[in-house]
């Protein structure tokens, strides 16, 4: 590695790595000015046609566009330059693109903020007057004051937007809603200027800015709703970034040490690690002896031990040894950097959910635009001898405006996000924190459940299950003291279970020696007598050292034999306590089960949803565990690239995949995942990959979850249908169909009227979900 680079080059290189496919470049680059998922089709459409690039995926989601290009034929530069001109913006330069996205989101997140909340309040009297003083004479005029700004600032997004799928051939929300609240603005501001246009032609010059307004703010509720569960997407990559220290202890040939910045670390290096720190690279141990905390890999609690030549991994945590590492992979090739590129893309590369209004309204829109057309042209044809005072076209322009402003989107702009509101709220009274609308809307499609062991499972930490005095242990609380003494010093992970059981009843004794014994206990002296405690290999020692005494342990004695099997059959770990002459007592120690898993695990499959257990630890415990919860299907000391492949393989035959997981190990799948769960008690960055938090890190919070989904979806659903039902029958009605038979006719103030009963009648919908 070039040794001239910074810590912020370096920061910046795992943020924005770049992986060589062949002669292509393959890089994941921030998005920055998309604002709904028909804009990350656009972006990737121009990507994908921009001369050079081979393939191009955009995620609207975490905002991100994954790049397969040949750098021969088109630049980073090449490819801005495209995506700008289309009205959007990559990130290709500075020294960390991902804080430059976040900070962009953050500022978009405070703008829309701002603009949302000034659009409800400046809505409020253009609705108080328009509803309960219409016959004021300044009345109109006060819309056109209140509501201007609305529209045409507060709301310039939405035309601006409009404009940019129009000039790809597309239409979306954003088209409807900027159609319909423009036309209802300036047809209001010509009634309100020239009211003697109609009032000459026997019409009244009805206004409806209180419509235009309104249908502003509520779509921009909608909007800040989405802008805040996506406003920090980057936040679990910089975490996992940010588990590699920033400054390590470099050892120079003589042996001298100084400190030097990550960055500054090659290939060969010797390196030093203490207590407490976290490891910098890929490398073996070249001395020393230590514990080391590898949960982020495996998921499993209990540190691994690490000696000379055992491999380390940046980012895993040391624990209380100090020793020597021989750097053998650095930068873009440690563990950690291949995680944070899968995880960039699993996120990526997954197809944008399109949103079902934005999918509608590319349809509806020129339909609408089409009918109201229509309607012009027609009555303008026959309304010399149908229409009321005989003006063709000015029945015509009424009618067509009537038409569109019947259309607008109010009903169907509020019937995802009110049912998603509401959904989401009903989740966090359950203690389930939705980040996001995808996740809540596909949670009732998924058919299979994939499971991570510990912590999700179990409980995650390894406690005392069973003690055991051998017969004929004589004055046992003085023995607890000295157990207890021993355990406080050891260094080994298990003894913290060992002391948390023992320390709510005794106290600690002062020892008159201590040693620990590497890769086998501890043993010291009190009272005069040598005590030990360790594992079955100090205890054979022991046997082989000082004859059949101690060996009662092993085999004589039926009493300690039979529970040692029994706790090995349910993947425990044995610990034996022993003097110079006997053994004493056994203890085991097991991360337990959650009382609810075998509940939660049974409801699942109930409901016809396949269970997987996934876990780093070993295949004996994976089937223990697997077998006391009724799982099947299971894989055992799987690493965080495997468990993700397990959850690809699943999708391809078809499955609809939520993981629950609560690890960092477990964030590359959370990320693969369809929907994705995380404990509450678990790691930050398992938290920030999910779309779902279950904050009591009950299992049974798992199908409720998935049942809230699939009460919402069922209400967005009605939703939207009674919202196209009152399209259906309005917009006809509106276009005069009712005239020549029975001389109807619905102006454009009974259109304002229809569509604000069909808002609250959606509203109305989506609050039965708190029931």
């Amino acid at each position: 590695m070039n040794a001239s680079l910074t810590e912020s080059e370096q920061t910046s290189k795992s943020a924005n790595s770049a992986e060589i496919v062949g002669t292509d470049v393959r890089k994941t680059y921030p998005v920055l000015e998309m604002s709904c998922a028909a804009c990350a089709v656009s972006v990737e459409s121009i990507l994908q046609h921009t001369p050079g690039v081979t393939n191009a995926s955009v995620n609207y989601a975490n905002q991100s566009a994954l790049v397969q290009f040949d750098p021969k034929v088109v630049t980073e530069s090449d490819l801005q330059q495209a995506v700008q001109a289309g009205g959007y913006d990559i990130v290709v330069v500075g020294e960390d693109p991902l804080q430059i996205q976040q900070e962009a989101q953050q500022r978009a997140y405070e703008r829309l903020k701002q603009r949302t909340i000034w659009a409800v309040l400046l809505s409020i009297p253009v609705v108080v007057v328009g509803m309960f003083f219409m016959q004021w004479p300044y009345a109109p005029w006060v819309g056109m004051l209140f509501s201007a700004p609305v529209v045409f600032w507060l709301g310039r997004s939405y035309f601006v937007n409009a404009w940019k799928q129009a000039r790809q051939g597309r239409s979306n929300m954003d088209t409807l809603v900027a159609l319909s609240t423009g036309i209802a603005f300036l047809f209001s501001t010509f009634n309100t200027i020239y009211p003697a246009f109609w009032l000459s032609r026997g019409l009244m010059p009805h206004v409806y800015f209180e419509a235009a307004s309104v249908v502003i703010a509520f779509v921009s509720l909608g909007k800040l709703l989405e802008e805040r569960a996506k406003s920090n997407t980057s936040t679990a990559i910089r975490q996992l970034m940010n588990r590699q220290p920033k400054i390590v202890h470099l050892l120079a040939p003589d042996g001298t040490e100084r400190e030097a910045t990550l960055a500054e670390v090659r290939v060969g290096d010797l390196l030093s690690v203490r207590p407490g720190e976290q490891i910098p690279v890929d490398g073996p141990v070249e001395s020393g002896q230590s514990y080391v905390d590898e949960s982020m890999l495996s998921g499993e609690p209990v540190p691994v031990e690490k000696t000379a030549g055992s491999s380390l991994f940046a980012g895993t945590i040391n624990q209380k040894g100090s020793f020597r590492m021989r750097a053998a992979k650095v930068g873009n090739d440690t563990m950690l950097a291949h995680i944070v590129r899968m995880v960039q893309e699993a996120q990526g590369s997954k197809a944008p959910v399109q949103k079902l209004v934005d999918k509608i309204a590319g349809v509806f829109v020129p339909v609408v635009i089409g009918i109201a057309v229509l309607t012009f042209v027609i009555w303008l044809l026959v309304g010399d001898t149908h229409a009321p005072g005989g003006n063709a076209f000015a029945q015509a322009l009424l009618t067509s405006v009537t038409v569109l402003v019947i259309a607008c989107p109010c009903a169907l702009g509020l019937a995802t996000p009110t049912a998603i509101m509401v959904g989401i709220g009903k989740g966090a009274e359950n203690n389930i924190l939705i980040k996001d609308a995808e996740s809540l809307e596909l949670g009732q499609r998924v058919n299979a459940v994939v499971l991570d062991k510990t912590g999700t499972i179990t409980q995650g930490q390894p406690v005392v299950t069973d003690f055991t005095w051998a017969t004929g242990s004589s004055n046992q609380d003085r023995l607890r003291q000295i157990l207890l003494s021993l355990e406080s010093q050891s260094e080994h992970p298990l003894a913290e279970a060992v002391v948390k059981y023992l320390k709510v009843d005794t106290k600690p004794l002062t020892l008159d020696s201590f040693e620990s014994l590497t890769g086998r206990g501890v043993m010291g002296k009190a009272d005069g007598q040598t005590y030990f405690v360790g594992n079955e290999r100090l205890l054979k020692e022991m046997t082989s050292r000082l004859g059949d005494v101690i060996s009662f342990g092993l085999e004589a004695s039926k009493e300690m034999s039979s529970p040692k099997r029994d706790v090995i059959s349910a993947a425990r770990t044995i610990i034996y306590f022993a003097d110079e002459h006997q053994l004493l007592a056994t203890l085991s120690i097991a991360d337990p089960i959650k009382s609810s898993s075998a509940s939660a695990i049974k409801t699942l499959q109930e409901r016809g949803i396949e269970v997987h257990l996934l876990t780093g630890d070993n295949p004996g415990t994976a089937k223990t565990v697997a077998d006391s919860v009724g799982i099947k299907q299971f894989l055992a000391e799987a690493l965080p690239t495997d468990k993700a492949e397990y959850i690809k393989r699943l999708q391809a035959k078809g499955k609809i995949v939520a993981m629950v997981g609560d690890g960092i190990n477990d964030a590359q799948a959370l990320a693969q995942a369809d929907v994705s769960m995380a404990m509450g008690k678990g790691s930050d960055i398992a938290m920030d990959v999910a779309k779902m938090t279950l904050l009591t890190s009950d299992l049974a919070s798992v199908p409720n979850a998935l049942q809230l989904s699939k009460r919402t979806v069922r209400i967005i659903h009605q939703n939207l249908f009674w919202a196209f039902v009152y399209n259906l029958i309005g917009i006809p009605i509106a276009a005069g169909v009712l005239y020549p038979a029975f001389g109807f006719l619905l102006n454009p103030m009974m259109a304002g009227a229809a569509m604000a009963l069909s808002s609250v009648s959606v509203v109305m919908n989506s609050l039965r979900l708190r029931m």
